[in-house]
């Protein structure tokens, strides 16, 4: 891992049941299974893009710093 390369914790807080099937597969996408399920991925433009349509259903905490 790289000094500039930050990984973030992404924690599902809200359900994606009555979301529309794009959100619900971009929480799947993101490894979110469960409700207050997290997964740790690298900040990457790509991932961003997927946290910000969802930003309503996960929490995102930035780790090592």
């Amino acid at each position: 891992m790289s000094a500039e390369e930050s990984r973030l914790r992404i924690t599902l807080v809200r359900s994606p049941i009555g979301r529309q099937l794009r959100q619900k597969r971009t929480v799947r996408a993101l490894g979110l299974k469960r409700l207050n399920h997290s997964v740790e991925q690298r900040e990457t433009p790509e991932i961003m893009g997927m946290i910000d349509k969802v930003r309503h259903l996960v929490k995102v905490e930035r780790l090592g710093e």
